[in-house]
């Protein structure tokens, strides 16, 4: 004796959840299930999405992150000391788990670490005091290279620059 699935026929439901799912890409299942109690298709949730997981239906996943298209004009050699310094943050961690930065400007020209500022927290403003110290003594650089870290866009640099 084997048992005989008494299941009804759901032909009817399947065509009209795939005909919502092709028309309404981005409707999951739940909301499916809305547009076909509208239709006048009443069942249950937990039928509903069975039916959907059966048939392979899922929603489409939205495109990644705008990038910049084309390839990007390389930088140009310094030719002279001052010329350009490039800004960047090394991390690392004491040996009781607290994080530590380290702020290191580079002349790009010389290769010479103009400036290592080490502490736990390193804001946009206590970044801009820096810079302006450094420029006191060194001189203003015709560019200055960093990547787009928080600390580099923060309204404080944006008022220093």
């Amino acid at each position: 004796m084997r048992y005989r699935s008494v299941r009804p026929d759901d032909a009817a439901i399947r065509e009209a959840m795939k005909k919502v799912a092709s028309e309404r890409r981005r409707f999951g299942y739940r909301r499916i299930h809305v547009m076909l109690d509208r239709q006048g298709i009443v069942m249950n949730l937990k039928k509903l999405r069975r039916l959907h997981r059966e048939e392979k239906l899922t929603v489409r996943k939205r495109g990644g992150r705008k990038r910049a298209l084309g390839t990007r004009r390389p930088l140009a050699l310094p030719s002279r000391p001052g010329e350009r310094w490039s800004l960047d943050f090394v991390s690392d961690a004491f040996t009781d788990g607290r994080r530590f930065r380290v702020l290191a400007v580079v002349d790009d020209f010389t290769r010479e670490c103009l400036c290592l500022v080490a502490d736990t927290s390193l804001s946009g403003a206590r970044l801009a005091r820096e810079l302006g110290g450094l420029i006191a003594k060194r001189g203003k650089p015709r560019t200055i290279v960093s990547d787009n870290g928080t600390e580099m866009t923060s309204m404080a640099i944006l008022k220093w620059c």
